[in-house]
C-alpha cells in the first residue's frame, strides 16, 4: 500500500509538471499584455488634474463655467414659451440665484450659521441693486432706453409701444414685490431673531409670488395660442448638469474659506465673500442684456434674483435653524429699500434708468461696504 501510494503521488507530480510546461508554452505564444503607456499613466493624469481642481481659482472657474452654461440655455428658452420680463423674473433667478440656495444648504449642515446666510443674502441683494445695475446703467442706459422698436409701419410701432408699456408695468410690479419681501423681513427681524414661523411666512410669500408668474405664463400662451417647445427638456437637462457643477464648486469653496488663515479669506468674512462671488452670474446676465438693449430683462433679472435670497433662502434656512440678526442688517435693508425706490420712481416717470442714476447707485454700494466691512 505504501509503495502504491508513493507511485500515485509521483504520477500526479509528473502530470502537474507536464501541464505547467504546456501552460508556460502557451503564455509564450500569447501577445504582450502589458498596458499601453498612455493607459498606464491614466491614474497619474487624473491625480494631476485633481490637484489643479483642488485650487480655489480652479473651483471659481468651474463655478463660472457652470453658471455661463445655465445662462446660455436660459437665453434659448426665451423663444420657447418664456418671454421678456417673465423670463427675468421667474426663470433666470433660479439659475443665477441657485448658488445662494446651495450656500444656504451647505451652511445648514454645519448648524448655527444663520447670520452667515443672512449676510450672504444681504450682500447679494445690495450688490445686484446698486453695483451691477449702477454699472450697467452707466454703460448701457442710453442704448437700452430705445428698446427694440426698430420695426417699420404704424401697426408695428404701436405694437412695440404697447409691449414696452407692458414691460414697464411688469418691472413696477416686481419692484413692489421687492418692497413687500424686504419690508416683511425687516418687520419679522425686529425681535433680533428669525425662527420657524418667520420662515413659514417668508417661504409662503415667495411661493405665492411664483404661482402668480406661472399663471401669467399660461395666460400668455393661451392668448398667443402657443405652448412649450419639446427641446425645453434638453435645456433643463443641461441646466441640471450646471446646477451640479455649481453645487460642487460652492461646497469646495466654503470648505476652503472655513480653513483658510488669511486676514481676509476666513470664516469670519464668509458671508461677504460668498455674496460677492455669487453675484458674478448676475453680472453676466446684466452685461449681456444691457448690450443687446433689453433693460427690462436687466432690471427684472437682478430684482428677481433678490427674491431668491429675500425671502426664499432666508425663509428656508429659518425653517431648520434660527437666524440671529447681524449688526449691519439695518443699513443693508435701508440700502435695498432706497435703491428699489429710485428704480421704481425712474421707471414710473421715465420708463428707464438714466445714466446719472448709476453714480448714485455706486455711491450707495460704497456706503454699504464701508458700514459692513470697514466699521464692523
Amino acid at each position: 500500500m505504501g509503495r502504491r501510494h508513493a507511485k500515485n503521488k509521483l504520477q500526479l507530480a509528473q502530470v502537474g509538471s507536464h501541464k505547467a510546461r504546456i501552460l508556460v508554452g502557451r503564455r509564450a505564444c500569447l501577445p504582450n499584455t502589458h498596458p499601453h503607456p498612455v493607459f498606464a499613466s491614466a491614474p497619474s493624469h487624473l491625480q494631476h488634474y485633481s490637484l489643479y481642481l483642488a485650487n480655489p481659482l480652479a473651483q471659481i472657474g468651474v463655478f463660472m463655467l457652470a453658471s455661463a452654461l445655465m445662462i446660455w440655455r436660459l437665453q434659448a428658452m426665451e423663444g420657447k414659451g418664456f418671454e421678456g420680463t417673465v423670463l427675468g423674473t421667474l426663470i433666470m433667478p433660479y439659475c443665477s440665484g441657485f448658488a445662494n440656495l446651495v450656500f444656504a444648504f451647505v451652511m445648514s449642515r454645519a448648524g448655527g450659521k444663520g447670520s452667515t446666510v443672512l449676510e450672504n443674502c444681504l450682500v447679494n441683494n445690495v450688490t445686484n441693486l446698486t453695483l451691477i445695475l449702477g454699472l450697467t446703467t452707466l454703460c448701457f442706459g442710453a442704448a437700452a432706453a430705445s428698446g427694440s422698436s426698430n420695426g417699420k409701419g404704424g401697426a408695428r410701432t404701436k405694437a412695440s409701444g404697447q409691449a414696452q408699456r407692458l414691460h414697464r408695468l411688469d418691472l413696477l410690479f416686481t419692484l413692489v414685490a421687492l418692497f413687500l419681501f424686504t419690508g416683511t423681513l425687516w418687520a419679522l427681524a425686529k425681535d433680533g431673531v428669525l425662527d420657524f414661523y418667520d420662515g413659514l411666512v417668508l417661504v409662503g410669500l415667495f411661493l405665492f409670488w411664483q404661482v402668480l408668474h406661472v399663471f401669467e405664463i399660461l395666460k400668455n400662451n393661451v392668448r398667443k395660442n402657443s405652448g412649450f417647445h419639446w427641446s425645453i427638456v434638453l435645456d433643463l437637462l443641461l441646466i441640471g448638469i450646471s446646477a451640479y457643477g455649481v453645487y460642487k464648486s460652492v461646497d469646495y469653496l466654503v470648505e476652503w474659506v472655513s480653513h483658510a488663515k488669511s486676514a481676509y479669506f476666513n470664516i469670519k468674512n464668509l458671508g461677504w465673500l460668498s455674496g460677492a462671488l455669487m453675484v458674478l452670474p448676475n453680472a453676466f446676465i446684466a452685461l449681456y442684456y444691457g448690450y443687446v438693449g433689453r433693460q427690462d430683462i436687466v432690471v427684472s433679472s437682478q430684482v428677481g434674483d433678490g427674491h431668491i435670497c429675500i425671502p426664499m433662502c432666508i425663509g428656508l434656512f429659518a425653517l431648520f435653524d434660527k437666524i440671529t440678526i447681524p449688526g449691519f442688517f439695518q443699513i443693508g435693508v435701508y440700502v435695498i429699500a432706497g435703491a428699489a425706490a429710485l428704480h421704481f420712481l425712474f421707471i414710473l416717470l421715465m420708463g428707464r434708468l438714466p445714466r446719472a442714476l448709476g453714480v448714485v447707485l455706486l455711491a450707495g454700494y460704497g456706503v454699504f461696504v464701508y458700514s459692513g466691512v470697514v466699521q464692523q
